[in-house]
């Protein structure tokens, strides 16, 4: 059973006090927890410098009827889905496929959180960063996360969910697609919006020597890696070949539009 000191003392291992993070996680593999989400997020609210969370909210989503060519979708097929829908709001919780730990971040006093409708982030202490986002630009906070030395810290997930992959891929000149979201009674058009991630876990080789890595028990373990390392490497990776990190899967509208291959009809 893990309690606050034991994670705080996992945390503090990564020697990570002055610097921005952003984190992804799973609680799971953890096991029991004293305190629950609440002490994990404490730990780490004590162990860095400023900590931010995606708090996306895919549920905002919306497929129009038609739109521009070559964006890695299939319009006019999703009515049923459409009919589901939730318009955004700021108090709207993250996705659960998120884990817990975003949404008690999002609850914390002293947290802001960003407006976009789909990739929101939240963060504490980390007003500098957020507001870098437009709608235009929604991971714009990353990258400033970058100018201020920041790290991407991993708890039990690998990096098919680090988001700042994404913003590295975008500056390697990656295409990006654009999405659409209800906010009120309207959609949105959203931008910018970054490929699949199934394929990340290609940079593990790249960066294995410059990831810092705690292992906490046979299932669980804290792996850090600095955002200026990681931006480098995947730039680099795609300089070499434009087609990495892409997913292997043969539906994936996505990847196959970066490699140039379309649906027909």
């Amino acid at each position: 059973m893990l309690n606050y000191t034991e994670l705080k003392s996992y945390f503090e291992a990564l020697n990570l006090s002055d610097k921005p993070v952003i984190a992804h996680a799973s609680l799971k593999p953890f096991g029991y927890i004293e305190g629950g989400a609440d002490a994990v997020l404490l730990a780490m609210l004590e162990s860095f410098k400023s900590l931010v969370m995606p708090t996306f909210t895919y549920r905002t989503m919306i497929t129009p009827e038609v739109g521009p060519p070559n964006n890695g979708m299939l319009y006019g097929l999703e009515k049923d889905v459409n009919k589901m829908a939730i318009s955004f709001k700021h108090d709207l919780p993250a996705d659960s496929m998120m884990g817990i730990l975003p949404e008690a971040l999002r609850n914390q006093p002293s947290v802001m959180r960003t407006n976009h409708p789909i990739l929101s982030f939240a963060g504490y202490n980390a007003e500098a960063a957020l507001n870098t986002q437009t709608l235009f630009d929604p991971l714009a906070p990353i990258g400033e996360l970058e100018a201020q030395d920041g790290w991407v810290v991993l708890i039990n997930v690998d990096h098919t969910v680090n988001t700042s992959i994404h913003h590295a891929e975008k500056l390697a000149g990656r295409k990006q697609f654009v999405r659409w979201a209800l906010v009120g009674d309207r959609a949105v058009e959203c931008p910018n919006y970054p490929g699949d991630s199934t394929g990340f876990n290609a940079i593990e080789d790249i960066i294995r020597y410059d990831v810092f890595r705690v292992e906490i028990s046979k299932a669980a373990f804290i792996q850090a890696v600095s955002l200026k390392v990681l931006f480098r490497a995947v730039q680099e990776l795609l300089s070499k070949d434009p087609l990495a990190l892409l997913c292997q899967r043969d539906d994936c509208l996505m990847c196959n539009e970066i490699r140039g291959i379309r649906p027909v009809g």
